[in-house]
C-alpha cells in the first residue's frame, strides 16, 4: 500500500524546470512588473523641466522658469497618450506621473511665484503659495481616486497644469513687460496674491472644466475648429507670453461659466457619473 502511494507521488526532480531553477510551474511563477522606458522617460523629462524652472527662479531668471513649466505641461500631455498608443500603461507609470505633476505643477509654481512677488509681503505671502501647493496635492489625489467615475469630457476642478500655466503666464507677461520682480511694486504683489489664490482654490472646486479628451483622431470636428487652431498657433507665435496667458485665463474661467450655465438651465452640474460602467452617461449627480 505504501509502495503504491509512493509510486503515485511525483518525482521531486520532475518538478524542477530546467529554465526556472526555483522549480515553479509557469502558471505559479510571479510575473515581472516591467517599467516602460518611453512614457516614463517623458515623465522624467517633465520632472526635469519643473526642477529647471525652480533653479532658474532661484537665479532670478523668471522668463526661463516660466518656459520650463510650459515645457513640463506639454510633456505631461504626451506621456499618457504615448503610453496608451504603445500599450505600455502601468501602475508604476501612473504613480510616477502623479509625483512628477506634484513637483512641476504644485511645488514649482508656488515657489516661483513666492520668489517673484510674495516674499516681500512677509508671512501673509505664505497664504496663497501654500493654498496653491495644497490645492495641487488635493487635486491630484482626488483625480487618482475618482478617475473611473468622472465624466471623461470634463475635469473636476481646474487641472494642475492649467493652474500652473495661469500663474506662470502672469509672471511671464509682466517679466516681459520689464517687471523683473514684483516684491517692490505693491499692486503687483496683490495681483500675484489674487491669481495664485484663485488658481489654488479652483483646483479643488467641483466646476467642470472641459478636458478635450473627446477631440482626437477618431472624432470628426467642424472645419472652423481647424481654422481656430491655425489662428491660435499664429497668435502664440507672434507673442507667446500674452497669447498663452490669455488662453489660460479664458480656460481658467470657463469651468465657472459652464457651471453657471448648467445651473441657470436647471441641468445637473457634477461631473461624477452615476455608474462606473458608463462614466460619460447623461445621468450625473446634481
Amino acid at each position: 500500500m505504501n509502495d503504491d502511494l509512493r509510486a503515485a507521488e511525483p518525482d521531486p526532480d520532475e518538478l524542477v524546470d530546467p529554465v526556472d531553477p526555483a522549480g515553479l510551474p509557469e502558471a505559479r511563477r510571479p510575473r515581472r512588473r516591467g517599467i516602460y522606458i518611453l512614457p516614463n522617460g517623458i515623465t522624467l523629462a517633465a520632472l526635469f523641466a519643473g526642477f529647471y524652472a525652480i533653479v532658474m527662479a532661484m537665479n532670478g531668471r523668471f522668463e526661463q522658469a516660466c518656459m520650463g513649466i510650459f515645457v513640463a505641461a506639454v510633456l505631461d500631455s504626451l506621456d499618457g497618450r504615448v503610453a496608451r498608443m504603445t500599450h505600455s500603461q502601468s501602475a508604476f507609470g501612473e504613480q510616477m506621473d502623479s509625483l512628477a505633476d506634484m513637483v512641476s505643477f504644485g511645488a514649482a509654481p508656488a515657489l516661483i511665484v513666492y520668489t517673484w512677488a510674495l516674499h516681500g509681503m512677509g508671512k501673509i505671502g505664505w497664504v496663497p503659495a501654500f493654498v496653491y501647493i495644497a490645492g495641487a496635492a488635493l487635486r491630484l489625489a482626488r483625480f487618482n481616486v475618482n478617475i473611473s467615475v468622472v465624466d471623461k469630457r470634463f475635469f473636476q476642478g481646474l487641472p494642475s497644469p492649467a493652474a500652473a500655466a495661469l500663474v506662470m503666464g502672469l509672471i511671464w507677461v509682466l517679466d516681459d513687460a520689464g517687471f523683473k520682480g514684483a516684491d517692490k511694486v505693491e499692486w503687483l504683489e496683490w495681483v500675484a496674491f489674487g491669481v495664485t489664490l484663485y488658481a489654488g482654490l479652483s483646483m479643488v472646486t467641483n466646476a467642470p472644466f472641459y478636458s478635450f479628451k473627446v477631440v482626437g483622431g477618431r472624432r470628426t470636428v467642424p472645419f472652423v475648429v481647424l481654422v481656430a487652431i491655425a489662428v491660435g498657433i499664429v497668435l502664440i507665435a507672434l507673442h507667446p507670453p500674452r497669447a498663452l496667458f490669455g488662453i489660460f485665463c479664458a480656460y481658467g474661467l470657463s469651468g465657472y461659466v459652464v457651471y453657471g450655465w448648467r445651473k441657470a438651465k436647471g441641468q445637473r452640474t457634477s461631473v461624477i457619473a452615476v455608474s462606473t460602467d458608463e462614466p460619460e452617461e447623461k445621468g450625473l449627480h446634481p
